[in-house]
């Protein structure tokens, strides 16, 4: 069953409008590299087109009404946005949900060491990342130092062109005979991933490193000049003493922008298209629509990458809680109403999907794979083996979909995630469906998924976004 090619279907002015949200959605990606990121670019955002805080408005007094729009941040990394519609909220909501982090490497609370006159950061990864794609690369450092007294300090190095930048080494091609005997997951170990931050011993005169040798401590700061320079930097630049590494949050991503790829310019190459894609189209969608019946929400959570765990996770309460705040503003909670509201709603798990890769033809199944250029992708089921792990949508709810698409002139296509057996994977989804409500995977697909660097279409990336304004704005099933 032959697809639509989108480039085939856009006027001028379809092409303009696709041309200015693109351009729109690398600027959101330069600015929202780590989840903080994002959640501060998305409430600024949301912010100049109305949108409250939930927890003011609660402090207020004030109730909510159709039209009014709100927001609730989770710890700085998860939000929930909410648009109130003219049926109430116990007939179900349209929910667009995304993940916000993606693959990376973290520093470790005790991080900074010296070798062999290098200093470096020591890391654990992040998700799921082929180790070897993030040596010998730029890498730049993003995240927070929260110091004992409360004071945050943020860090963001390595993006602007006076910034200096980090990486992690590899070895030469020349002694890597062993090396290249190992499999793919072993060439490069969790542990050497650790970042080179410098290499400039602190200058001691002889006087000073006489009385610096007194005792054993000192001796051993006497030898680790470069780790003692990197630290006199780190104080007199951020005012960080050595031991606040131990309540930071530092994520190592690669270095420099998003940028447009081919002769054609028709692609998009940058770090964590996977999920911030999905996310970016979510919140434009939401905010494009200025009324509906059915009151519309996007999640945008933390953690999927790693189970969904913790506290800003889709496992958390943090979803159900907020919605049950916005009940209660509309004069409609009770525990009853609040599961009503959420077995009724719809959703689509706003979520990337494999781009079929013709250097990789065997990994895919052809007439279930998604293609760049050819519009929105459904993922009926995810998982992995027998579809574990996955939510299955019915059928019911995808001949929906399927009604409210085409009626629009939305171009789109269906998916599963490469060949049974190969391999597998999984989304927010699930987690969803636990409250009975009607679930699917929906997105863009991406090349290179989970790599330092991703690649999609600018023409999936505004037909998913158009896709999911028409679902926010439709009628429920």
């Amino acid at each position: 069953m032959e697809r639509k090619v989108t480039w085939e279907t856009y006027d001028e002015e379809q092409m303009k409008e696709l041309e200015a949200l693109n351009r729109e959605y690398r600027e959101f990606l330069d600015n929202g590299k780590t989840e903080r990121e994002c959640i501060d670019t998305i409430v600024n955002t949301i912010e100049a087109e109305g949108y409250r805080e939930l927890e003011s408005v609660i402090e207020s007094g004030a109730k909510l009404q159709k039209g009014d729009k709100v927001y609730s941040v989770a710890m700085n990394k998860s939000i929930a946005m909410f648009q109130i519609g003219e049926k109430p909220m116990t007939e179900g909501m349209n929910i667009l949900g995304a993940h916000i982090d993606s693959p990376r490497i973290d520093v470790k609370q005790n991080p900074l060491y010296e070798d062999s006159g290098l200093a470096y950061l020591d890391t654990h990864y992040y998700g799921g990342v082929k180790k070897y794609q993030w040596v010998a690369i730029p890498l730049a450092l993003h995240g927070v130092v929260v110091k004992k007294d409360g004071t945050i300090v943020e860090l963001n190095i390595g993006e602007n062109e006076d910034d200096p930048v980090f990486f992690i080494s590899d070895l030469l091609v020349h002694l890597s005979a062993e090396q290249m005997k190992k499999t793919a997951a072993q060439v490069i170990e969790g542990e050497a991933l650790d970042l080179i931050v410098g290499s400039k011993p602190i200058h001691i005169d002889s006087e000073k490193k006489e009385e610096a040798e007194e005792t054993d401590t000192d001796k051993k700061k006497a030898k680790e000049l470069v780790k003692e320079g990197i630290l006199g930097i780190l104080k007199d630049t951020y005012d960080i003493e050595e031991e606040d590494f131990l309540s930071a949050e530092l994520e190592i991503v690669p270095a420099g922008k998003a940028r447009e790829v081919g002769f054609d310019r028709s692609l998009i190459l940058a770090y964590g298209q996977d999920d911030r894609v999905c996310a970016f189209t979510s919140m434009r969608a939401m905010l494009d629509v200025k009324e509906t019946q059915r009151t519309m929400c996007c999640i945008l959570v933390d953690k999927e990458e790693i189970g969904s765990v913790g506290a800003t996770g889709m496992n958390s309460h943090f979803f159900e809680n907020a919605v049950a705040e916005v009940m209660n503003l509309n004069g409609e909670y009770s525990e009853l109403n609040l599961r009503r509201c959420l077995s009724r709603s719809c959703m689509l798990s706003s979520d990337v999907s494999a781009g079929y890769d013709p250097a990789f033809a065997s990994c895919f199944e052809k007439k279930n794979s998604a293609f760049l250029g050819k519009g929105m992708v459904f993922n009926k089921f995810t998982g992995s083996r027998g579809k574990s792990g996955s939510n299955d949508a019915n059928a019911e709810y995808v001949a929906h979909l399927r009604k409210i698409m085409d009626e629009k002139g939305i171009v789109w296509q269906t998916a599963e995630l490469g060949k049974v057996d190969v391999g597998g994977g999984g989304t927010i989804a699930y987690i969803l469906a636990v409250y009975g409500m009607n679930v699917i995977d929906s997105g863009v697909a991406v090349l290179n998924m989970h790599a330092p660097w991703e690649a999609t279409s600018k023409a999936d990336v505004y037909e998913t976004y158009r896709g999911y304004k028409v679902f926010v704005e439709g009628a429920s099933m």
